[in-house]
């Protein structure tokens, strides 16, 4: 393993020789001439020079953006995988859920219905309450791993846990158990990936909100449906029906 200084040196080097990053980063319009923001260097994982808003012109408040941008993002990831794996279990008959759909789960457990979790009959908390049970559970499965993430890298040192990296990239046998992290020019690469299909799985949910509330279907079955008829299955269609 390398010694942290060497290992930035390496992370840095591995940027600058990277094609995601510095001025020759491919921008988000490509060959076509614009003004691109002087602030956006290509510094970060991600950065194509988009920023109309111009949101990241003070640097303090540009880190912040990023910081939950990374956030969102893997929070994004995690959710869409939640959501299509039970209904693709279930519409394969792989698997079996009392509630496959992923709004109709939140919906059932507000009107007060019992669910039986996983298929497993009594793997159960009854009613409405289970909102509850699961938002307590939600909140401390995301409050110890983002408190770790955000202020453990010095603040859990007197517990004997040592996080190498930055909020963003804490590293660690916690945060890296298979070390991806030490290679630095596949480490840069895994960077721009997981926020090219962070933002990707945002925009998907966008996409999931929107079909719940048209279709009353999951997404996984709008997918099917519009591939079996692809002319009476899609967007213009469903807002004129």
């Amino acid at each position: 393993m390398l010694p942290d200084s060497r290992l930035k040196l390496k992370r840095l080097e591995a940027t600058v020789c990277s094609k995601w990053y510095g001025e020759e980063r491919p921008l988000w319009f490509g060959p076509v001439p614009y003004d691109y923001p002087p602030y956006l260097t290509g510094e970060l994982p991600g950065d194509y020079g988009f920023d109309i808003a111009g949101l990241g012109k003070d640097r303090l408040t540009f880190d912040k953006y990023f910081n939950f941008e990374i956030l969102h993002a893997r929070w994004a990831m995690l959710a869409a995988l939640g959501a299509l794996v039970p209904e693709v279990f279930d519409l394969t008959g792989a698997f079996h859920f009392a509630e496959p759909v992923w709004w109709r789960v939140g919906y059932s457990k507000l009107q007060g219905e019992t669910l039986d979790y996983l298929g497993i009959p009594g793997l159960h908390v009854a009613g409405s309450q289970g909102v509850i049970v699961i938002a307590i559970c939600q909140a401390l499965l995301m409050v110890g791993p983002e408190y770790a993430r955000y202020c453990g890298i010095e603040a859990l040192e007197p517990l004997g846990i040592y996080l190498p990296g930055d909020i963003n990239y804490p590293g660690g046998t916690l945060f890296d158990p298979l070390n991806l992290s030490q290679d630095p020019v596949a480490f840069e690469d895994l960077k721009v990936k997981e926020i090219k299909n962070g933002r990707l799985a945002m925009v998907a949910w966008l996409g999931f909100y929107a079909q719940a509330a048209f279709t009353g279907k999951g997404p996984v079955q709008n997918l099917v449906d519009h591939v079996s008829d692809p002319l009476h299955n899609n967007l213009l269609a469903t807002l004129y029906r």
